[in-house]
């Protein structure tokens, strides 16, 4: 049983799931898809092309599937996808994708916080942080659990990977490898971060692990290439050694200085 209010406009051809509540004066376009249990407020609008999953909360004046910012769009049918429970908060904006990728998508378990922009092709996992009024360019990726403190700044193409934490203001002109916080200006490695790890039940071991792939490639002198090289021969084999391997090894941009003066 859905409630929409009849001062709300909902085109007649969105489809629209079971349990959805629609405040008044929110507009949901044609070609839009919501799911069940979702919340849609006042003045909250769903442009052509949104896919929504289910038990989301958009707040008011959040925009979803607006047209991208590129000029290179040229009108093609792309899309802007939002995963299950995630909350996309006020004046918060997701575009949709370009040729590119023909899709912007944010994962299941979001948070979205207010003022804050998602452009096209970008790509964000699941349980993801965006701070307050935090700008990420075109053909981001952002890995799962990071979390981007508010007013950050982060440049098209970046990566930023999975369990990182970034302080807030920062400038991200380079990939973010797993695992780690950043920040200072200009932006750089100031440790692993911890307490996001023992939340999400890292062991001591696993921990301790990651801390001397990290002193290997930033306080060992050596150059990247080196260390990466040095890691994989004389450290255990595991599944955070491998994923900052694989990271680093595939960045195009290069990762975050290390500078801990």
């Amino acid at each position: 049983m859905n409630s929409i209010s009849p001062l709300a406009y909902v085109h007649p051809e969105a489809k629209i799931g079971d349990r959805v509540v629609i405040d008044p004066f929110a507009y949901v376009d044609r070609n839009v898809e919501i799911g069940d249990g979702t919340h849609l407020m006042t003045h909250s609008t769903i442009l052509y092309g949104a896919r929504i999953g289910e038990n989301c909360k958009i707040f008011p004046h959040a925009t979803i599937a607006a047209i991208p910012q590129d000029l290179k769009f040229h009108g093609e049918e792309t899309v802007a996808i939002i995963g299950n429970n995630t909350t996309i908060r006020e004046c918060a904006t997701v575009n949709r994708g370009t040729a590119s990728k023909g899709f912007t998508k944010v994962g299941d378990d979001c948070l979205i916080m207010a003022y804050s922009h998602v452009a096209h092709d970008c790509i964000l996992k699941d349980h993801i942080i965006i701070g307050n009024a935090t700008q990420l360019a075109g053909e981001i990726e952002v890995d799962d659990y990071a979390t981007i403190s508010g007013g950050a700044l982060i440049h098209q193409f970046t990566r930023i990977g999975a369990h990182v934490m970034i302080q807030g203001g920062s400038k991200i002109p380079k990939d973010i490898p797993p695992y780690i916080m950043v920040g200072r200006e200009p932006i750089t490695y100031v440790g692993l971060n911890v307490v996001g790890l023992r939340r999400r039940g890292f062991t001591s071991d696993q921990i301790n692990a990651i801390q001397e792939i990290y002193r290997t490639i930033y306080l060992s002198g050596l150059n990247v290439s080196q260390a990466l090289d040095r890691i994989e021969s004389e450290m255990p084999v595991s599944y955070e050694r491998d994923h900052i391997l694989n990271f680093v090894r595939n960045s195009s941009r290069g990762i975050v200085r290390g500078n801990l003066d």
